[in-house]
């Protein structure tokens, strides 16, 4: 059976769907959500707290999502970009968690999500790119700093909202499975000055998305 090429307009337009998509429509998790116990109901200071936290959960799950379809887009090697495509896969269960936990809280998702859907897609396409090897060792030390950031909001839930953090615990396995998959297939350590800036502009997103 033959495959179909696409022309550099069909994937202009695909890629446009997938961002709307991500961007409005809910999302559906191929796995069941992290159970975790149900806790009393939160008092209004916790519960502020918790939404504002899985905001920037999920936020960063906008993020991961336009990160992995921009490395697909320019990667180089066919074992790569489906290894982006698949993590991309995993990572909206992470968004469908995410979502489904801020409208058990009454919160709301970032208004700031399309700007960081469109960065994190460039920084994404730039990385790919650049070939294999930094394209992965982006990918791992992307996660690498996306499970210390989750292991902080852990500790910031405490025991207060066992349900966040379950979720949270859960996605945390998952990085850490990404992170290893990315260096195994040949990811290279990047170099400092870019860990800093990587970790600059989580924290500018973080920041951003706590409150907006």
């Amino acid at each position: 059976m033959q495959t179909r090429s696409f022309s550099p307009i069909d994937r202009f337009f695909g890629e446009i769907d997938k961002a709307i998509k991500v961007l409005t429509t809910p999302a559906h998790a191929s796995r069941a959500p992290a159970a975790g116990p149900e806790a009393a109901a939160l008092g209004e200071p916790q519960r502020c707290e918790s939404v504002r936290l899985m905001r920037v959960n999920h936020a960063g799950e906008v993020a991961a999502q336009a990160l992995y379809q921009g490395q697909a887009l320019t990667a180089r090697d066919t074992e790569v970009a489906a290894a982006m495509r698949h993590a991309a896969a995993e990572e909206n269960d992470h968004l469908a968690w995410c979502e489904l936990r801020l409208g058990e809280l009454k919160g709301r998702t970032s208004a700031l999500n399309p700007l960081w859907y469109a960065g994190s897609f460039a920084i994404g396409a730039l990385a790919g790119a650049l070939g294999n090897g930094p394209s992965l060792g982006f990918v791992a030390e992307t996660e690498r700093q996306v499970e210390l950031h989750l292991r902080g909001h852990m500790q910031r839930l405490g025991g207060a909202d066992p349900r966040s953090r379950a979720i949270l615990e859960q996605m945390t396995h998952d990085e850490v499975r990404h992170g290893a998959h990315a260096a195994s297939l040949g990811g290279e350590a990047l170099p400092i000055p870019i860990r800093a800036g990587m970790r600059l502009t989580s924290r500018l997103m973080t920041l951003g998305s706590y409150w907006m």
